[in-house]
């Protein structure tokens, strides 16, 4: 019966939209994530009566034909990539982008590697890094003596020595910006890669045209919304028992053809 398999597909589906709504989830206190969100199609259609097909008693044509679908399967899980919160941490080198955009760091793969998560820190040799130490780009190394760092809206880093008052500069963040940012490839760690997908980013200073602004002080959180999460949650468990039941309706069935002796 078809319907076994068109149960297990629908089982199989729901099984993965679950696993990224408990991603979701477990990220709802990760810095700048974003959810993701699970889009399915359906499968090909058996033709058992072709639409537009002539009667073979009338000659007349079939207004409906008899198509009968196989299931349905994953098509995509997108990111969503609208703004989250903003959280004051009174930290300098906590960063957040306000808007479009995001950091340039290095990877150690030589690649260039971008990220929402602002949490940014002073390596040894007084270089802003991401926690595993990947340099941000665009930003000299600041000397041990500053007593103060000052990032503007505009990314343009500044640093106060110790009994002068002169801001000295250390350099200019840049935001990189995608055609289609759903098409990033997630590394882990707060870490995306450029693809074909993505297209090729446009680099600038952040509050040009089409750019966010950088807030000093400030982390974006994850825009998780959990109520929705957990209705979302509760909606595939439910789709995935009615898709146990139509292989449970179609066993009985086949156990009752079997007793038909």
């Amino acid at each position: 019966m078809r319907s076994l398999n068109i149960g297990a597909t629908g089982m199989l589906a729901q099984q993965q939209n679950v696993e990224v709504i408990s991603n979701n989830i477990a990220n709802m206190n990760t810095t700048a994530y974003t959810r993701r969100r699970t889009e399915f199609q359906d499968l090909l259609y058996q033709t058992l009566r072709r639409a537009g097909s002539t009667s073979s008693d009338t000659g007349d044509i079939v207004p409906a034909g008899v198509q009968v679908g196989l299931g349905v399967k994953t098509a995509a899980v997108y990111r969503i990539t609208e703004q989250g919160s903003m959280l004051n941490t009174n930290n300098s080198l906590d960063l957040a982008i306000e808007g479009k955009g995001y950091f340039q760091v290095d990877l150690p793969s030589g690649e260039t590697g971008y990220t929402r998560d602002g949490s940014f820190q002073l390596s040894p040799d007084g270089e802003v890094v991401t926690h595993d130490g990947y340099k941000v780009q665009g930003i000299q190394a600041i000397p041990n003596e500053a007593v103060s760092i000052t990032i503007n809206k505009s990314g343009e880093v500044l640093y106060k020595l110790d009994g002068q008052n002169a801001l000295q500069n250390a350099g200019q963040i840049q935001l990189g910006i995608f055609p289609n940012e759903a098409g990033l490839n997630p590394e882990g760690d707060n870490i995306y890669t450029e693809t074909e997908a993505s297209g090729a980013p446009a680099a600038n200073n952040p509050g040009q045209p089409g750019y966010g602004t950088v807030l000093q002080g400030f982390l974006e959180t994850s825009n998780v919304n959990v109520v929705a999460e957990i209705t979302e949650l509760v909606s595939a468990q439910r789709a995935y028992e009615m898709n146990s039941k139509t292989i449970t309706t179609s066993d009985e069935m086949m156990s009752t053809v079997s007793r038909m002796k």
